[in-house]
């Protein structure tokens, strides 16, 4: 298990430099000019030639990466071409809204989705499992921007009882701009859920084992809720897992459709003005908040399924 963890851990460093050279690469492909948005369009040649000196954007593109790389293994993500401010800065001032959305969004999905996955498996082809199921497949559908327009119309312009966006850092207050955003973001994982937990636990119900627990008289919800959803928990663990890592790194139409200011709308507004900095920073910072999320999730495996053992084979 140690050796495992060790492996994993040297392993992020490297990930991280590989995903900083193609996000550094593809940034040059995106078309636009931040010394225009900073300028505008009256500005005269000598000043755009200064500003693009100052930013080092004027030395070839090797330089550019170099340099950039350079400061990236010294811990300096640098500082915005726009915004005036350094880019780690910015990321951990916008963390909270973010952070607070991606947990509220989970847990919905979490509280909702596994019960009704375990419904659906236990009360196979009934007009509930039947019912969840058109739920799901409609939750999946949908487009993420389109439920939470839907939203928005119903909640917050007809029944006029939630506000269509904003945020609040201060309890309270903040919650009631979290709920829209939380279930426009929650309803999809919800959907997801529940037929990854249908599915896993139609596989697990029907192990020999779960046939001798209920041989021996053992209560059908213990049978259920001990035995056979414990270990149906994998793959809805590595999906949930995997999914927060994502969440964190930004919900980025969630965010922009309800202008909360998190790690998503930053990183739009700073593709929008290809602010490079910014943009590498908030790739990077979601890189390695999935990374941390994948190897927690990894980790976990051994604590629900015994099975399971991690080596450095894994």
């Amino acid at each position: 298990m140690t050796e495992y963890i060790i492996k994993r851990l040297l392993l992020i460093p490297v990930t991280l430099i590989g995903i900083f050279t193609i996000s550094f690469l593809l940034l040059y492909i995106v078309p636009g000019d931040p010394v225009a948005t900073i300028v505008g369009q009256r500005a005269d040649i000598e000043t755009i030639k200064a500003i693009r000196s100052e930013l080092n954007l004027d030395k070839p593109l090797y330089i550019q990466y170099i340099t950039y790389l350079t400061k990236l293994l010294q811990g300096d993500l640098g500082k915005s071409f726009i915004r005036s401010e350094y880019v780690l800065d910015a990321i951990l001032e916008r963390f909270p809204a973010t952070l607070e959305l991606a947990l509220s969004a989970i847990s919905i999905a979490i509280t909702i989705g596994i019960p009704i996955g375990v419904i659906s498996a236990v009360k196979q082809y009934s007009f509930w499992d039947r019912f969840f199921m058109i739920f799901a497949i409609a939750g999946v559908s949908a487009p993420g921007f389109w439920v939470g327009q839907i939203l928005i119309l119903l909640l917050a312009y007809n029944l006029k009882l939630l506000p269509d966006g904003g945020y609040s850092e201060y309890f309270p207050e903040n919650i009631k701009f979290l709920i829209l955003p939380a279930l426009a973001l929650g309803i999809r994982e919800v959907a997801v859920i529940a037929r990854l937990t249908r599915s896993s636990m139609l596989e697990v119900i029907r192990q020999d084992y779960i046939k001798t627990a209920r041989a021996k008289g053992v209560s059908e919800l213990i049978v259920i809720t001990k035995h056979a959803l414990r270990n149906a928990l994998i793959p809805i663990v590595t999906y949930i897992g995997m999914d927060i890592g994502y969440l964190l790194g930004g919900a980025v139409i969630t965010e922009t459709i309800f202008t909360r200011p998190g790690i998503g709308l930053l990183a739009v507004q700073a593709l929008r003005d290809k602010d490079i900095p910014i943009v590498l920073g908030t790739v990077l910072f979601s890189s390695l908040l999935i990374v941390i999320a994948n190897l927690i999730t990894d980790l976990s495996y051994a604590l629900l399924d015994p099975r399971v053992k991690l080596s450095q084979k894994s």
